[in-house]
């Protein structure tokens, strides 16, 4: 049996940054707050949506003030998210290929699950992913192994016959508290550098490495 592979979602299959930094600034100054460029909003990226406020905001800054934020951004972002989201190119084609070949698929995100649901179902239609999870109250979000475990166990698949593709140093904690073998990809929004201190093995460089990262297994 083919191993079962999960995916992050932001920085991994999807280019998300210019939707989530305009949601962001949005948020921010709707608070009274400074915006970011997009290039420290990229820093932010990886942790969920509280942790997305909170980074984005003056240090010392009260929980009250970040869940405003936080609720700010999550009301912009369910209405404008597709004006800055896309797949990277060859994703679709490369995940074809993988369930051709037999892989089961999988979404693990510490993006808001009823986000995380909605964008993979508008731009992966068709694409075989089961489950598909966000970051949801009743489960500890990413780098807590719990939800790629519960993922394991539905495909019933010992843990160290999954693999867990990702963008960050957060999906390499996650897929090592696992147990599972992880898969580095450096087109996303943690630079390779960060990625190989972190303990990756290597870092792919372009979608389709990772064909070649899977062949055999």
């Amino acid at each position: 049996m083919k191993p079962g592979l999960i995916f992050d979602l932001d920085g991994t299959l999807i280019d998300s940054l210019p939707g989530i930094a305009a949601s962001l600034n949005r948020a921010l100054v709707s608070c009274g707050l400074p915006s970011h460029p997009d290039s420290d909003v990229r820093r932010f990226i990886g942790n969920g949506s509280y942790e997305l406020a909170r980074k984005a905001m003056p240090d010392g800054s009260l929980p009250d003030d970040i869940l405003d934020v936080e609720t700010a951004f999550k009301d912009d972002y369910a209405l404008t998210w597709p004006e800055g989201t896309a797949p990277y190119d060859g994703i679709h084609e490369c995940l074809d290929a993988l369930a051709t070949a037999g892989f089961k698929l999988a979404v693990l995100s510490n993006k808001p699950h009823p986000f995380t649901v909605e964008i993979v179902q508008r731009l992966f239609p068709g694409v075989p992913f089961d489950p598909v999870f966000g970051q949801r109250p009743d489960t500890p979000r990413k780098p807590h192994p719990d939800a790629a475990l519960q993922i394991a166990r539905y495909w019933g698949l010992p843990a160290e016959r999954c693999r867990f593709i990702g963008d960050s140093t957060v999906d390499l904690e996650t897929a090592r508290g696992a147990g599972m073998p992880a898969i580095a990809v450096g087109w996303g929004y943690h630079d390779a550098p960060a990625l190989l201190a972190a303990g990756a093995g290597e870092v792919l460089k372009k979608v389709t490495d990772l064909d070649a990262a899977l062949a055999g297994a």
